[in-house]
């Protein structure tokens, strides 16, 4: 096998988000738009290497005690949302980029063919 290390378990990203498009975002997608089309993009990123996705709505976050204190972080300190996190580390707010999250996922191993 090449260099690199190999992605060891499949890690998480966490996109938090509202169904009302940040004030500051209007010009752009939702977030649950966003959150489908980063789905679809890192899939066809990383065919074959197994991720992932969750979307936690910042006035509904699940029982999870991280992602319901990250939800309220969102609310407080005003973040832009959508916010993307990936194994926890934020990596996009309001309007990500693609090459950032990629770049953070090839640090867990995910190679682009």
């Amino acid at each position: 096998m090449g260099g690199g290390r190999a992605v060891q378990k499949p890690i998480e990203i966490v996109v938090y988000g509202a169904e009302q498009i940040c004030a500051s975002c209007v010009h752009l997608p939702s977030s649950k738009d966003t959150f489908e089309w980063l789905t679809a993009a890192l899939e066809r990123k990383f065919p074959h290497q197994p991720f992932k996705m969750t979307y936690v709505d910042i006035y509904d976050p699940p029982e999870d005690k991280e992602k319901k204190s990250f939800a309220s972080r969102v609310i407080e300190e005003e973040l832009f949302y959508p916010v993307v996190l990936v194994e926890g580390k934020m990596v996009g707010e309001g309007n990500p980029r693609l090459k950032v999250i990629c770049e953070e996922m090839e640090k867990y191993g995910y190679k682009a063919p």
